[in-house]
């Protein structure tokens, strides 16, 4: 009998490792995913979230998403969000994204799960990074007040870009 259990036990994890190995695979378009805690869940201005990406590749076209998780007493419909690139050459590049959270008649977007609100937002698609090396993403909210309530995490992900087909 117990030879019979140290089998099964064997077996079971055997096939966790299979699935561990299968899931991690699955997403082999993913240059860059992270997500950052907003500390307090208050997003205050003057504490941009910062995301540096090695990029190696500057021939595949990508797209850059913006990743937004927040709570359902989140007060506005969107967010804007002041997003910051210096190149690896020490060139910057600013840019402002609406990144729209909620519908007009106050239904939020996104997938919800127990008042946890996850937005993905298209920012950039189809493009090439002009050069290899370290990209600093630095990330502000451009909202009407200093200290934001109710934004839990802020992510980006630049995956490889896929042409339908």
């Amino acid at each position: 009998e117990k030879k019979e259990k140290a089998m099964k036990f064997k077996y079971a994890i055997g096939v966790l490792l299979l699935l561990a190995i299968i899931l991690s695979s699955c997403d082999a378009d993913r240059v860059y995913d992270r997500y950052k805690e907003i500390p307090k869940y208050i997003w205050n201005y003057e504490q941009p979230v910062v995301f540096d990406v090695d990029i190696e590749d500057t021939i595949e076209f990508h797209n850059m998403y913006l990743n937004v998780r927040h709570a359902s007493n989140y007060m506005f419909k969107n967010l804007y969000v002041f997003i910051s690139i210096t190149y690896p050459d020490n060139k910057i590049s600013i840019d402002t994204v609406e990144c729209v959270l909620g519908d007009d008649k106050g239904k939020w977007l996104g997938e919800g799960l127990g008042g946890i609100w996850d937005n993905k937002i298209l920012i950039k698609k189809a493009f090439k990074f002009p050069q290899t090396g370290n990209y600093k993403f630095e990330l502000k909210h451009g909202m009407r007040m200093d200290n934001l309530p109710f934004v839990m995490d802020i992510g980006m992900r630049i995956e490889k870009y896929k042409t339908s087909k």
